[in-house]
């Protein structure tokens, strides 16, 4: 008898482990950091379940290959590490391009042979007659529980990419009000030339974005009381009603300037903030081929 076949296949245990450590990373990173600031609880429990869905899949998946494989004499552990790495849906696709035939162990002397042979290679034993062939088929193939609970879990998996990217195009549950000491999210698109900040000096050079987009820095203030923002801004191309306003957000107070044709260097005291970290933003409301260098000093 093949004691084997009721081995749990090797991705399998390790999975609740995985689950559970993502989980806590998540649930650290929302409470103790600034990692999900200005997302609302429901876009990350959507992005966690989409994570957590996407992982199941591919091991549910997996092992259903791993239990084929096995069935089929090839190497079970590559096939499976192969769809779970590579993603159920590219892995299952070089897996059914490569599938092997199906074997079964020789009666006598066990030895692996095609599903449909006549007699053993190795020992010259007559197989089983076709009929119970077909009920030994039947018997043993396709692994239902795993291909179900993979499909669940894809289901889920969509619902919840689907859920997050509908809130994220229409703007629900994310931060997007630039006088909100929060995390700026922005559900639009920026073409930039580069973006840097080095020593204190934040440079932002962009062609073009989604209107009302924000680009934000975070800098320190160390004596407010004598210490100014420098901001030069350059923008190119300002069609009809676009602009460019500067944000300065610490805790309550916001203060903005409108950059958008500045003639010289901005020099904007900051006696009305405390000293340490505030957020340097621009908002970006149609002006394109901009260029601007911003630092504290």
């Amino acid at each position: 008898m093949n004691h084997t076949e009721n081995r749990k296949p090797p991705l399998l245990p390790a999975v609740p482990f995985v689950l559970l450590l993502i989980s806590l990373r998540f649930g650290l990173t929302y409470q103790k950091s600034g990692g999900f600031s200005g997302l609302s609880m429901l876009l990350v429990i959507l992005l966690l379940c989409f994570l957590l869905s996407a992982l199941s899949t591919g091991a549910f998946f997996a092992a259903w290959v791993y239990q084929d494989c096995r069935k089929r004499g090839d190497d079970p552990v590559l096939w499976a590490a192969v769809v779970f790495i590579a993603t159920p849906f590219i892995g299952l696709l070089l897996y059914f391009l490569r599938r092997p035939e199906l074997k079964r162990d020789c009666p006598a002397c066990g030895h692996q042979i095609s599903f449909h042979a006549n007699y053993c290679e190795q020992c010259g034993a007559p197989a089983p007659k076709r009929e119970e062939q077909t009920m030994m088929l039947k018997q043993k193939t396709h692994h239902l529980p795993f291909l179900i609970a993979g499909v669940i879990s894809m289901t889920l998996m969509l619902v919840c990419l689907t859920g997050f990217l509908i809130s994220a195009a229409t703007g629900n549950g994310i931060n997007t009000d630039a006088a909100s000491d929060e995390k700026i999210w922005n559900p639009g698109v920026i073409s930039m030339n580069s973006s840097s900040c080095r020593d204190g000096v934040w440079k932002l050079d962009f062609k073009s974005a989604s209107r009302g987009f924000i680009k934000e820095q975070d800098m320190t203030i160390e004596n407010a009381d004598t210490q100014t923002l420098y901001a030069a801004v350059s923008c190119g191309t300002v069609p009809d009603g676009a602009s460019l306003t500067l944000w300065l957000v610490q805790n309550d107070v916001a203060k903005s300037v409108d950059v958008t044709s500045l003639s010289g260097p901005l020099e904007y005291p900051l006696h009305e903030f405390e000293n340490g970290s505030i957020r340097v933003r621009l908002q970006i409301n149609g002006v394109e081929d901009t260029v601007s260098e911003i630092y504290i000093q």
